[in-house]
């Protein structure tokens, strides 16, 4: 199964409890919020989703990202270069 990069954002920033739930997943402190980010297939996708409803955080949103050399080329493209 393919894997994509999520962002995944829910309320309340998430101590070392929830450091070990969501492991694989990098945790990054946002004000009130905590952003989830890491390649998950559909599979642990829904995984994710499941833990964050068994321990009854509030979901904001879900991103799929981009992949990296994505990134990169839409910057590219976008940057203005001088003539």
């Amino acid at each position: 199964m393919r894997t994509h990069r999520y962002r995944i954002i829910v309320c309340g920033r998430l101590g070392q409890l929830y450091r070990e739930a969501f492991g694989s997943l990098q945790m990054e402190p946002r004000g009130a919020y905590t952003a989830l980010t890491g390649d998950l297939d559909q599979a642990a996708l829904y995984g994710v989703l499941s833990r964050i409803l068994a321990l009854a955080l509030e979901l904001v949103e879900i991103t799929r990202l981009p992949p990296p050399d994505a990134a990169a080329a839409i910057r590219l493209r976008d940057e203005e270069l001088p003539i």
